[in-house]
């Protein structure tokens, strides 16, 4: 009999944990440890922050579904691992501290035979003063919560817009290393599309604040689309949407601080900036969930399991080269820890060899460059790809050959919508292949027929079918595994 615990039920986790339960036996166990009780389709939360869905459109009960599907839950926190075992036993373990009502504080040490961190990002909030919902001075959508107080927040300033009295809304990227930068150009649209469905567009200055270089680097160094044999950059594909909309942009900026109605920010060029507004939403850079690492004989091995930013080292190269230098094989294939067969990382948990965009820092050495995006579907595809390594190793035994997906040889889709009706709603709808750009294999580091950028009706059909797919998968309801990840 084999365990396998699985830290982590957002994307990556929960389609790890449902992937490995299906393809193992009964005698193997499967244990979910996640500090939250419900699941949260984290990309329609920009629908939940403008007022156009309910929150428990977007949420679910975890526990039903494990009970379903036999695999074990404890709603709790993983605090540190033990890769080599403990002077108890020699098997690795994990000390998790309950969260859940009625067990808070209590503590557990689960025994594995594999590990799986998906442990997502922690939100680093506190990095710029001032910065977020709890206590600061900005809303938020990176949870189901935090996206209801911004439709709140929001709903506040359209209606002081309608009593006449003109409102700046701004909306980005809260410093100078986020990731994430496509929700926030999906947030501004959609708060762009409920002005003008309140009719107090012409009231409200309207700005994108972000810290990539140029409109369309996304964190990603841009793309290269191609329609009919004319090629066109995502900068010039991005921008037009900002010019037809009215839409301010305020690019390769670093948040400094935020006091109530004023954003403090320094820009590439090493000025520095106030920009005074009424309604804020700005993401928050991530770092790994504070995980520590002991040996055997308790020694501290954090340093040697996890990069500074929290995130867990794996299979990648992390050797220090300039932006000229990097290639596609720097990235993962197998998310294996660095020393722990083991123990795997997928999702945000794992730490990039570096960024994907070309790194820049100002004057005064501050380093405003967005950090890589791992969410959504190379998320799911890394889950279920690492399920399928450790199926295959418990079943044919250590030597069977790990699967692999690497991001330079992995596609991706975006799709920015605004409105969430069948009539009236649009979509920037993007897809990329791959995700890291593969200089050496395509001229403009992609592969130009599968990488493209559409704008319409059609996209914002895609992401409301996408919207109830996912939950549907997510429920592990019937056929689940045949929807891609």
């Amino acid at each position: 009999m084999a365990d396998i615990v699985v830290l982590g039920a957002g994307v990556a986790g929960h389609t790890a944990a449902l992937h490995l339960r299906r393809k193992l036996g009964k005698q193997h166990r499967v244990t979910v440890v996640s500090p939250n009780s419900n699941w949260n389709w984290i990309p329609s939360n920009i629908w939940v922050g403008v007022g156009k869905m309910p929150k428990e459109s977007v949420l679910f009960p975890l526990a039903p579904v494990y009970r379903k599907h036999g695999i074990d839950f404890r709603q709790a926190k993983a605090v540190s691992i033990r890769p080599d075992g403990d002077v108890d036993d020699e098997r690795p373990a994990v000390d998790i501290v309950y969260t859940e009502v009625g067990k808070a504080g209590q503590e557990e040490r689960l025994r594995y035979d594999y590990l799986v961190n998906a442990t997502g990002p922690q939100l680093r909030f506190g990095m710029t003063p001032g910065l977020g919902p709890d206590g600061g001075n900005t809303v938020s959508v990176c949870t189901a919560a935090h996206a209801e107080h911004a439709a709140a927040a929001l709903a506040d300033t359209i209606a002081t817009l309608k009593a006449g009295t003109p409102q700046t809304l701004v909306v980005g990227m809260g410093h100078g290393t986020c990731t994430c930068e496509g929700a926030a150009f999906e947030y501004v649209f959609n708060v762009d599309h409920e002005l003008r469905e309140a009719g107090v567009r012409d009231r409200a200055r309207l700005v994108y604040l972000t810290n990539e270089a140029q409109l369309g680097d996304f964190g990603v160094d841009g793309m290269t689309f191609e329609e009919r044999g004319f090629q066109t950059t995502s900068e010039l594909w991005t921008g037009s949407l900002f010019r037809e909309r009215g839409v301010e942009a305020i690019l390769g900026a670093h948040v400094q601080k935020v006091e109530p109605g004023v954003v403090h920010y320094e820009t590439l060029d090493g000025a520095s900036h106030e920009l005074a507004f009424d309604f804020g939403m700005l993401l928050p850079p991530f770092g790994g969930v504070g995980l520590t690492a002991y040996d055997r004989a308790g020694a501290d091995i954090t340093a040697q399991l996890f990069a500074p930013s929290g995130f867990m080292k794996v299979d990648a190269d992390y050797t220090p080269k300039p932006y000229e230098q990097w290639r596609a094989e720097d990235w993962p294939e197998t998310y294996r820890a660095v020393g722990y067969d083991h123990v795997f990382a997928v999702g945000i948990a794992f730490a990039p060899p570096h960024q994907i965009s070309r790194p820049r820092t100002n004057p005064h050495g501050t380093l405003i460059a967005p950090a890589p995006p791992r969410t959504g579907m190379p998320s799911g595809v890394m889950g279920k790809t690492v399920a399928l390594t450790i199926v295959d190793q418990i079943t044919h035994g250590q030597s069977a050959v790990a699967h692999t997906a690497s991001m330079a040889s992995m596609g991706a889709a975006c799709v920015a919508s605004a409105g969430a009706g069948m009539r009236n709603g649009s979509a920037a709808a993007m897809t990329m292949m791959p995700v890291v750009p593969n200089y050496a294999k395509y001229p403009t580091g992609r592969d130009l027929k599968d990488t493209r950028g559409e704008i319409g009706l059609a996209g914002h059909w895609l992401k409301l079918m996408l919207h109830y797919l996912f939950i549907h998968k997510a429920k592990g309801r019937f056929g689940w595994q045949f929807i891609p990840e």
